[in-house]
C-alpha cells in the first residue's frame, strides 16, 4: 500500500472548505444499501475502517476526510481489496454532514465514531474543532433510536468538551458515569494502539441515540 504525505492539520473554516459536496448516488457506492451504516468522522487515513469492513461485512462503512490525497489513498486501498461495504468521501465535516446524512435512506445510519480529532488547542483556533452543536444535531436526526455514538480522544479537554456537548443535547444519553476503560469496537485506531503503548490516557464515552 502506498502512502502520501498531507498536512496534519487543516483549517476547515478557510474558504477552499466552505462549499458543501453534494450527496453521491448511494446505491452505487455500495454493493448493499440495506445494511446498516458506520459513519467515521475524521477517519484521517482511512486503517480503521478498512479494518472494520473486513471483521463485520454485513454492516456498511462511510469515511469522512477533509484531507483529499488521504481519502484518494484510502480508496484506493479499498479497490485493490475488492470491498463493497466500505466508501470514503473528502469533505468538510461541519458544513456537509446533514446534506449527506438527509440524502441517505431513512435508518441506515446506525453507528458513527469520532476519534482523537484535532485538538486545536489554542483558545482562538478552537471553533475548529469538529464536534460543534451544529454537527451534533445532524447525528441526532440522522441516527435510528438506539443508534451508538462512540467518541474519543487522548486530549483530556477535547474529550470532556465533546462528551459534554452530546450530553447536553436531549437526543443522546450516556451510557456509562465514567470514562469508558476499554474501546467497545473490535478495531482500535493506530492513534488509539500508539497512545496505549506508550502507556498514555485514552478518554472514551459511548453515547445511545434516545
Amino acid at each position: 500500500m502506498s502512502i502520501v504525505r498531507v498536512r496534519e492539520h487543516v483549517n476547515p473554516l478557510s474558504k477552499k472548505y466552505q462549499t458543501p459536496i453534494s450527496p453521491p448516488d448511494w446505491s452505487r457506492l455500495y454493493h448493499d444499501l440495506d445494511r446498516p451504516l458506520h459513519l467515521d468522522i475524521g477517519c484521517g487515513k482511512g486503517r480503521f475502517l478498512l479494518q472494520m469492513a473486513q471483521v463485520q461485512p454485513e454492516w456498511n462503512f462511510l469515511g469522512l476526510e477533509i484531507r483529499e490525497p488521504l481519502v484518494e489513498q484510502a480508496n484506493g486501498w479499498k479497490a485493490e481489496l475488492g470491498l463493497t461495504n466500505l466508501h470514503y468521501l473528502f469533505c468538510n465535516a461541519n458544513n456537509s454532514l446533514r446534506p449527506l446524512l438527509r440524502s441517505l435512506p431513512v435508518g441506515r445510519l446506525q453507528q458513527a465514531t469520532i476519534q482523537f480529532p484535532d485538538p486545536w488547542f489554542k483558545r482562538k483556533h478552537q471553533k475548529r474543532r469538529v464536534v460543534q452543536p451544529d454537527l451534533i444535531e445532524a447525528l441526532a436526526e440522522a441516527l435510528t433510536p438506539g443508534g451508538k455514538v462512540f467518541i474519543q480522544s487522548d486530549v483530556e479537554e477535547v474529550a470532556v468538551e465533546m462528551r459534554d456537548r452530546f450530553a447536553a443535547h436531549p437526543a443522546f444519553v450516556c451510557e456509562h458515569y465514567d470514562w469508558l476503560d476499554s474501546n467497545p469496537l473490535p478495531i482500535p485506531t493506530e492513534r488509539e494502539t500508539s497512545t496505549m503503548e506508550r502507556g498514555e490516557a485514552v478518554y472514551r464515552s459511548l453515547f445511545a441515540k434516545k
